[in-house]
């Protein structure tokens, strides 16, 4: 590959999507910018079809961006569809949404290198590999179990004195 100095930006697409996790489906769009049309038009694409359609609850992991976050994006959310449950992670715990961990494969194994020569090129490797991925994906095997989940809460929770004593051992 050449590499000149000069780079020519050749545009941009917010790559939005949402992985069933028994199932396994991967569901995409590439919109020209995020936001809450973006984000409403993958949640429709998702929710008109079944099962999730008719399903009593459909339970929508999701990070805090600013485009479904907060009370506001809930109730806007369940008007549309009476069956939705959004449920927000903490903030900085990106690692317990399953979707991050195909947006890493994609990362690694279609965007890297950041070769492309048009938007086009960008669009057409994207729902390739999207297409050859469904065709082998399995659902993600969870190994992270409430237990640990509560094991790492109580680690991490202390209150004003063990960060002293923990401030005092890290300095000694």
């Amino acid at each position: 590959m050449h590499i000149e100095h000069e780079y020519q930006r050749k545009g941009v697409w917010a790559y939005l999507a949402a992985w069933d996790t028994r199932r396994a489906k991967i569901f995409s769009r590439l919109e020209e910018k995020n936001g809450i049309g973006p984000f409403d038009r993958l949640v429709s694409q998702v929710m008109s079809q079944e099962p999730y359609a008719s399903a009593e609850r459909v339970f929508w992991i999701m990070d805090n961006c600013s485009c479904h976050r907060g009370e506001r994006s809930v109730k806007r959310l369940q008007r549309q569809w009476p069956n939705i449950v959004p449920v927000h992670l903490p903030i900085h715990a990106s690692w317990l949404n399953q979707i991050e961990i195909y947006f890493s494969i994609v990362t690694r194994k279609v965007l890297t290198p950041n070769d492309f020569s048009s938007l086009l090129e960008v669009k057409e490797r994207l729902f390739g590999f999207q297409k050859r991925y469904q065709e082998v994906a399995k659902p993600f095997e969870w190994k992270f179990t409430r237990a640990d989940l509560n094991r790492l809460c109580a680690r991490l929770s202390y209150n004003e004195e063990t960060e002293k004593r923990e401030l005092v051992t890290a300095c000694c």
